[in-house]
């Protein structure tokens, strides 16, 4: 979403280290990781209601019946136009982001779309996971990789050389959500290492139907996450990864992962931080098989 959209405010620079944090503001659900980074702060302004206006006016009756939903998600939900798949990864169409995500329209097999999810490790080998903010359509507040998205109808997100409309995509959501200057996250550094689909409900109206691409790069970035995005973020080795999984599958203290996250750690995540760990990446590059998960 462009910054002027959102109207968001830079708060303050997140230290390098997570270990440092700065306080959060008393709203912040608790961490199970203890201190995190600092989010950036929200502004009123009339452009930002000006863009929710116009979107409000052309969803019509559909939004009115989600008049409890967060006023940016539900800008975005209308905003957003997916691209359409089918399970061999042709595109056939779009639909809004709303559409994509009814449950309803799930199950009519009619928009499955695709999306990206991308792990960004850093010099030490430590993935960037980040809380998916309260204020999320699907899936709030659970714990999952670093940024999931996806690619929008627009000519810079549907090139479908080397996979540049989906990197394109992830560089663009990477400042959306964690504030990583688009300097910081060269496109063709982005790996992609392979394709999965899934499908999986958030709750008895929304859910995911998606063909994902799965992103990998090691890059130390400087972070200034969105509060309307996210909640919170953390590094973690594989050590902590696995504690972390350990207490969302007893159900301590609510911890939540996200389905398609959950799905990549149990199927290829700890295979290809050994990659990581040994910069063979290059070697786990499988883009012509589609993981049905």
């Amino acid at each position: 979403m462009a910054a002027a959209a959102r109207s968001l405010a830079l708060l303050s620079t997140a230290s390098a280290s997570l270990g440092l944090g700065v306080a959060r503001a008393s709203a912040r659900p608790r961490s199970p990781f203890g201190r995190g980074l600092a989010l950036r702060g929200l502004s009123s302004s009339s452009s930002s209601f000006a863009a929710t206006a116009a979107v409000m006016g052309k969803a019509g009756t559909a939004e009115a019946a989600d008049a409890g939903m967060d006023a940016v998600q539900r800008r975005l939900m209308f905003e957003d136009e997916c691209i359409l798949v089918d399970e061999q990864d042709n595109v056939i169409g779009h639909d809004s982001k709303y559409n994509c995500h009814l449950m309803e329209k799930i199950n009519s097999g009619h928009v499955l779309h695709r999306a990206f999810s991308v792990f960004l490790f850093n010099s030490k080998y430590e993935l960037l996971l980040q809380q998916r903010s309260a204020t999320k359509v699907t899936f709030p507040l659970v714990w999952t990789n670093t940024c999931c998205s996806h690619p929008l109808y627009r000519e810079s997100e549907l090139i479908e050389d080397k996979s540049l409309g989906v990197r394109n995509a992830a560089q663009r959501k990477l400042f959306d959500e964690l504030g990583i200057q688009a300097e910081e996250l060269p496109v063709d550094q982005f790996i992609p290492l392979g394709r999965m689909l899934y499908k999986a409900p958030s709750d008895g109206k929304w859910g995911e139907h998606e063909l994902d691409y799965l992103l990998f790069m090691v890059r130390d970035v400087e972070l200034s996450p969105n509060p309307e995005e996210v909640a919170d973020v953390k590094y973690v080795n594989r050590d902590e990864l696995k504690e972390l999984l350990k207490k969302a599958d007893a159900g301590e203290g609510g911890i939540k992962l996200s389905p398609w996250f959950r799905l990549v750690v149990d199927n290829f995540l700890m295979g290809w931080w050994d990659h990581v760990e040994q910069g063979t990446l290059e070697e786990a590059i499988d883009m012509k098989t589609i993981h049905k998960l």
